[in-house]
């Protein structure tokens, strides 16, 4: 399937603030799955996930938390909870569903607490927020799959929350339109060589 251009992907999908995703949704014939993830700055996966097979939107936003229609400014702060995240949805007879969470926790470091890299705070916490109960037994696999692989304790949480609000357009496809940026060169483009190195076959892109 064609990368297509997430604005328009937010569009059709009619996503309001907050909007509480479906684990599964039909889209011109197409059956399609939606995970939602937080794993660091939201720019980084959806880097990747933008350039990836049978995905069919990747939507920035935050989730979590215990406020109402969260602006970035006051996700950053910490103080509203939320996590930054992103939901994937992505056309599984395409691009299996274990590719999508391998590549989750190879692009980012599920064994720091709040913390990626330079990027500190809950905000960036590594959690995975099921859908429904077939999500939260098949992201408790690769967990478990992962915890074998890592050397330290994995920390990534599995939270119940299921009112996502959409990041500001600004932050819709953000290393597209950005990559001369010092933060998409020096931590996007790295998680970009990773991915590329692991999952060559799953993307759009060499």
């Amino acid at each position: 399937m064609q990368r297509r251009n997430v604005v328009n992907n937010v569009s059709i999908l009619s996503l309001q603030s907050p909007h509480q995703f479906s684990p599964s949704l039909e889209v011109q014939g197409t059956k399609l799955t939606t995970f939602v993830l937080a794993g660091g700055c939201f720019w980084c996966l959806d880097a990747v996930y933008q350039r990836t097979r049978g995905v069919y939107a990747v939507i920035s936003g935050y989730i979590g938390g215990h406020t109402a229609d969260p602006q970035y400014r006051e996700v950053c702060s910490g103080m509203t909870g939320h996590a930054e995240a992103v939901a994937v949805i992505f056309d599984a007879v395409v691009v299996p569903e274990e590719i999508i969470l391998d590549m989750f926790f190879t692009v980012h470091d599920p064994t720091t607490l709040n913390r990626q890299g330079y990027d500190v705070g809950t905000q960036y916490r590594s959690a995975m927020f099921p859908l429904d109960d077939q999500q939260r037994e098949l992201f408790e696999q690769s967990i478990q799959k992962f915890a074998g692989i890592y050397p330290n304790p994995i920390v990534t949480t599995m939270e119940e929350s299921k009112d996502f609000y959409p990041a500001e357009q600004i932050h819709q496809d953000y290393y597209s339109a950005n990559q001369e940026v010092g933060y998409c060169r020096v931590i996007i483009d790295p998680k970009l060589v990773k991915v590329r190195k692991y999952y060559a076959q799953w993307l759009n892109e060499a």
